[in-house]
């Protein structure tokens, strides 16, 4: 502030001095400036100077003006304006203040120079000008080289603004016109722009040119009349320019190939003289260069007239093979003409040769074979025209000579006996003489036309007349000859032969028999029968259908060789004689035999019935229970299958054998008795008869034959119904161990001999890994005096299950231990029971520390892994060391430091820092965060992983207090006791927030078990006089923050006795007292136990509180001090009730109870008597185990720390320990940090 008011002082004055001051000497002073104040003025703009006398005193001055040292002039005002100012305005510039009343004057202002510059000129171009009719102009202007100029475009006159349309295209700073026709101007263009100059001056004008483009011209050589065959050139001529690209049109039409320079090209001419190269052509030129084309030229017609036609004939035509031809050419009349021949293309000229002689007009061809085509002249001379159209094509064609073919009568096979006639035929001509050859071979004897002759062939069929036969002629006439007929194959085929079939053969009495007889497929056939000679022809007497077949019931009579033959009117009309048959007839009637190939079989089964007789062609008859009843059915084979037999598919079988219409039967066969029993059935059982079985574990399967009878029985073992053991004589398979890779469905069948039983159900099993038990601590925390349920927790809850149930100690070499041999597990006394559950009562030290189980099953003993280890904690200071923390709260922020230290009392040595955090089983202190010694550990910077359990251990395996510490992710904390406070002290809870140097008066809510109780602006909360009633949960909340919840354990303040330097003494009698006094209830209470058998008395606990079977977390964790010292209490349990017995102290004035309250705890008297009734746990063999025990225990002790109090107490215990039962659904009350922890312990 200081400084501020120092400047705005210095501003001010320095704006008095400069508005109210004079020169030294005392005279005012002129000051001349100039706006606008820019050292670069420009053509037309306005200038304003303006003079200020400083100082005078006085304000009504005349100004005095002058330029370059002249032309002064004066006036009233003190600003002199230039408007649109010239360059001629630029000069130095002065002012005087004139004052005529006080005959005053200013001294001269300083020269202002004023520079006036010519405003920027626009250059206008354009490209190109002069320009040819069609092409697009491009004008650009331009002011200096300033890039930020925009443009604006006259025409005709300098102030007509030309504007965007379809011949003029404003871009930036150019300006195009499209397709100028005629002289265009002329044109002016400006700059424009926001920045002084706001404008250039506009530039000078330009006038765009046309220029006629150039006219393209065609010249045509020859001159005159055009005849086929000549070249006719034509040429673009385009004067003026070069490197034209020429474009030629016929009839409107572009010529795309033409594109040459100055071409010339050639016109071809067909023969007809009228061809698609007439018409009009014209040409015109393209280049890349200005003018980048010509205008078109004239059209030229171009004519053509047509050749004299040459004329072409031939004689003969057509011709036949090997005769001459003569070619004639002429030319119209004239006969200067030469001549040129052509042979199958109009350029292939004809040369003399053997076969072709040229003689002037003439052109004659020897010797044609076959056509020739085609053939064209063409008429040759010197002068124009010098050639001929070439004459039209002369094809000459060579006619095939006839051919002689032989037909031949009959048609057909030939067979023996029969006439052959060959003739032989020329169709098309007469005349003729034939000749006739067999195999090749001249036959001269005959040559008549159309002759014909026979053929003899012998009944063998193989004669001299066969062969291959053809024929041709000869005559005097064109053609002259014929060609050869082709080859006629005669040969002669042997008769067709009869073949004779009996059916059945050999007959037995009475049965039909058949004989049939056959000549190939041909049905025409009638036959002739003979028996045993050939010439003995069977008569009709006893036979049918004699044409046919021969038919009879058969007798010995008939048995004998039996022929037959076939015969019809058509060709071939008899055939050779089948070959002879014996037809054999049996002496007696034929029987069947009838087998099976099983007697004894299952349902399910199949059997297989096969009836056999002597000889072929038999249809069988099946029949069951009696032989004359229906067939059960009717078989063409042999053999009769029952698939998928019944019981009632048993019973006796006959089968006989037909043939035959009408069926002749055979005699029925004997008996065959098939015995159908029901199919055993195998069931397959698994031992142990587990849910699940676990890798390492021994699994036996048996197979049993339900309904086998004997028990002669083989075994068969399928996985997953593939046979894995196929022959076994026992009807156990054993698998030891099992694995996981056993795991399947498991079926089993019996085999005997050829008979099956069923297969087995399918029986699942299931391999799973070893498992490991969960072993979970209800409550975890231990309440003083209460007990504590552990319950270990397998994945499969069969009832064959065993529990054993360790404490953690050191590593000891012969005990079991963890897998990193960080801990040795001590069984517990009884650590084998039945029950997944074990209460620990706490009897003597402490059991604080880590548990672990294990179950086990089976014989031989399979044991799971064992549990992971859980921790049972105490938050009591111990004896013999405590864990401190620094800072001394439970609550802590992220990122700072936190110190935890073993303190040891007494002789103790060997403790270690220990945690138990969510994500990992007890750990020492990290090395990063370690101190010197391994019982302190000092975290530098906290993270919310180093949330846990902290407590020391020593070496022998006592355990200090513990702590739970909760590191917060968030902006408020808590900070609560780190120990259970006692009641009647007094507790203050303090709300933290995170930047306390930014807030150090935190204003806070404060909340215990969700319930806001009070509001603080300091952000701290006093309980002056804390009781149990105050235990809980806490937080605190300031706005929207707040702090997580933190466990506050209220201890019950303990029972103390006045202290005096006779504390020992007043023990012992006290005791005595009391020892008789707890006597006289023993006794009472031995009374009513035998009355009332049956009834549970639980111990009696000391210090006086209620119990509950839920309590909170740390309830029970309370410090013994703070209690009244003058009470005793007895305190009786019976089943849920509370009995309590006030004992007054002795006589002790109130000096005594001062100074024992000042001294703290002294002495305490209690008697404790548990009346329990112990039962007898499966698998424990122990003599102390008895029914109804009774036994008494008096314990005297003194504590040896520092603040405690000697002890003189008797117990009495009367139990019968009861099993312990499984406990499902109560959940025990952890601290918030382990919840969760808890939960994921308890779940797996």
């Amino acid at each position: 502030m200081e400084h501020t008011l120092l400047c705005v002082l210095l501003l001010l004055n320095t704006h008095f001095n400069s508005g109210h001051s004079k020169d030294d000497d005392g005279v005012a002073k002129a000051v001349l400036t100039i706006h606008p104040n820019s050292s670069q003025i420009f053509s037309g703009e306005s200038v304003t100077l303006r003079c200020v006398i400083q100082g005078g005193g006085v304000t009504d001055w005349e100004y005095t003006w002058r330029k370059n040292g002249n032309s002064d002039s004066s006036s009233k005002k003190n600003e002199h304006e230039v408007s649109a100012a010239k360059v001629s305005d630029s000069g130095d510039y002065r002012c005087l203040g004139t004052h005529i009343d006080q005959k005053q004057y200013s001294k001269w202002s300083d020269a202002v120079r004023l520079t006036v510059t010519a405003l920027p000129k626009a250059t206008l171009t354009a490209v190109p000008n002069p320009v040819f009719p069609g092409e697009t102009v491009t004008l650009t202007c331009s002011v200096g080289s300033d890039s930020i100029w925009s443009y604006q475009w006259y025409k005709d006159r300098n102030d007509n603004v030309v504007s965007q349309s379809v011949r003029h295209t404003i871009t930036g700073d150019t300006l195009t016109i499209s397709g100028s026709t005629v002289n265009e101007g002329p044109y002016w263009c400006q700059g424009k722009r926001e920045s002084r100059p706001t404008s250039s001056s506009i530039s000078d004008p330009v006038t765009i040119t046309v220029n006629a483009l150039p006219r393209a011209s065609v010249s045509v050589s020859p001159q005159g009349l055009l005849y086929s065959g000549e070249t006719v050139s034509l040429q673009c001529v385009i004067r003026g320019y070069t490197s034209w690209t020429y474009y030629w049109s016929r009839d409107n039409q572009h010529l795309p190939s033409q594109t040459s320079k100055g071409i010339i090209f050639t016109i071809p001419i067909t023969l007809t003289g009228q061809t698609g190269q007439t018409g009009q052509y014209r040409c015109e030129g393209l280049r890349t260069d200005r003018p980048q084309r010509s205008l078109p030229s004239d059209d030229v017609t171009i004519s053509v007239t047509a050749l004299p036609k040459a004329t072409l004939t031939v004689e003969p035509n057509p011709v036949f093979p090997g005769e001459t031809v003569t070619l004639m050419c002429s030319v119209g009349s004239d006969s200067i003409w030469n001549y040129q021949w052509y042979k199958d293309r109009n350029d292939n000229v004809v040369s003399q040769s053997d076969r072709h002689t040229i003689t002037g007009d003439t052109l004659t061809i020897n010797g044609a074979t076959v056509n020739e085509s085609p053939y064209w002249c063409q008429g040759k001379r010197e002068s124009r025209p010098t050639s001929s159209s070439i004459s039209d094509p002369v094809t000459i064609t060579v006619n095939a000579l006839p051919r002689a073919s032989v037909s031949v009568s009959p048609q057909g096979l030939l067979y023996s006996g029969e006439t052959v006639s060959l003739q032989c035929d020329i169709p098309g001509y007469t005349d003729w003489t034939y000749y006739w050859f067999r195999d090749n071979q001249h036959l001269p004897s005959q040559t008549s036309k159309g002759i014909i002759f026979t053929i003899p062939i012998t009944l063998t069929g193989q004669t001299g007349q066969t062969g291959q036969y053809r024929c041709e002629g000869l005559r005097t006439d064109r053609p002259q000859r014929s060609l050869p007929s082709d080859d006629v194959t005669i040969s002669v085929t042997a008769l067709p032969k009869a073949t004779l079939t009996v059916e059945p053969n050999p007959v037995f009495p009475g049965e039909t028999v058949t004989l049939m007889c056959s000549v190939g497929s041909d049905s025409s056939w009638s036959y002739k029968w003979y028996k045993d000679r050939n010439d003995n022809v069977v008569s009709q007497s006893g036979y049918s259908n004699i044409g046919v077949s021969h038919t009879s019931k058969a007798a010995e009579s008939d048995q004998g060789q039996y022929w037959c033959e076939g015969n019809r009117a058509s060709r071939p009309t008899s055939s050779q004689p089948s070959d002879p048959v014996t037809l054999t007839v049996k002496d007696y009637l034929p029987k069947t035999t009838l087998t099976s190939d099983k007697e004894n079989i299952f349902t399910g089964d199949s059997v297989t019935l096969s009836c056999t007789v002597e000889s072929s062609g038999w249809k069988f008859y099946w029949y069951r229970h009696r032989p004359d009843s229906t067939p059960v059915t009717t078989t063409s084979g042999y053999s009769y299958t029952l698939s998928w037999v019944s019981v009632s598919d048993g019973g006796q079988y006959w089968c006989r054998a037909g043939r035959g219409d009408p069926v002749y039967y055979t005699l029925y066969s004997d008996p065959v008795q098939i015995i159908i029993t029901e199919r055993p059935v195998a069931v397959l059982i698994l031992q142990p008869n587990w849910t699940q079985i676990f890798r390492g574990e021994t699994v036996t399967m048996r197979c049993d034959i339900q309904g086998g009878g004997d028990t002669d029985w083989d075994y068969r073992w399928y996985k997953n119904s593939q046979l894995f053991s196929p022959f076994n004589t026992k009807p156990e398979y054993r698998i030891s161990p099992v694995y996981r890779s056993n795991s399947d469905s498991y079926t089993c069948e019996g085999v005997k001999g050829n008979k099956f039983s069923k297969t087995s159900e399918a029986v699942k099993l299931t391999v799973s890994d070893q498992p490991q038990p969960v072993l979970s601590i209800s409550p975890q925390w231990l309440n003083p005096g209460a007990s504590v349920m552990l319950s270990c927790g397998v994945k499969d809850l069969s009832t064959d299950w065993w529990f054993s149930w360790y404490r953690t100690v050191p590593y000891r070499a012969g005990l079991p231990s963890l897998s990193d041999k960080s801990y040795s597990l001590q069984p517990i006394s009884d650590n084998v029971t039945s029950e997944d559950s074990y209460t620990l009562i706490p009897a003597g030290a402490t059991p604080t520390g880590g548990y672990v189980c294990r179950a086990g099953r089976g014989d031989p003993v399979y044991d799971t892994l064992y549990s992971e280890p859980q921790c049972l904690w105490s938050g009591d200071l111990q004896p013999s060391v405590s864990l401190t923390v620094n800072p001394n709260t439970t609550q802590h922020f992220r990122w700072t430091s936190l110190s935890l230290s073993c303190e040891l009392k007494g002789n103790s040595t060997g403790w270690r820092l220990k945690r138990y955090t969510e994500t990992a089983w007890q750990s020492e202190c990290p090395s990063t965060w370690r101190s010197i010694t391994e019982s302190t550990c000092t975290i530098t910077s906290l993270d919310t992983w180093s949330s846990g359990v902290f407590w020391c251990e020593s070496g022998s395996g006592e355990y200090s207090n513990a702590v739970n510490i909760t590191v917060n992710d968030g902006d408020v904390s808590l900070e609560s006791p780190v120990h259970p406070v006692t009641e009647g002290d007094s507790v203050t809870l303090t709300c933290t927030f995170r930047y306390q140097e930014t807030n150090p008066k935190l204003k806070a809510d404060f909340y215990k078990d969700g319930v806001l109780i009070k509001n603080e602006t300091t952000g701290e909360m006093t309980i002056p006089t804390v009781s149990k009633s105050d235990e809980g949960f806490y937080k605190c909340k300031s706005g929207e923050r707040e702090s997580p919840e933190s466990w506050v354990t209220v201890r019950v303040s303990p029972v103390v006795s006045p202290g005096s330097s006779t504390s020992v003494l007043v023990g012992v009698v006290v005791g005595l007292v009391v020892a008789g006094v707890l006597l006289v209830i023993l006794l009472v209470l031995l009374w009513r136990y035998q009355n009332r058998k049956g009834s549970c008395f639980n111990r009696i606990f000391w210090p006086l509180q209620p119990q509950s079977t839920n309590q909170d977390p740390q309830q029970d964790q309370g410090s013994t001090q703070g209690q009244t010292p003058d009470t005793v209490y007895t305190h009786l349990q019976h089943g849920d009730a509370n009995i309590y017995d006030t004992i007054n102290p002795s006589d002790n004035n109130d000096n005594d109870a001062a100074g024992a309250s000042a001294a703290g705890p002294s002495h305490v008297t209690y008697a404790q008597i548990q009346l329990k009734k112990l039962d007898k746990k499966k698998k424990e063999k122990r003599d102390y185990l008895k029914e109804n025990p009774v036994y008494s225990e008096v314990k005297t002790g003194k504590a040896t720390a520092a603040g405690h109090f000697d002890v003189t107490y008797a117990e009495v215990d009367l139990q019968k320990k009861v099993k312990a039962k499984k406990k499902r659904g109560n959940t025990p009350t952890l601290y918030p940090p382990l919840w969760p922890l808890f939960q994921k312990l308890t779940t797996q």
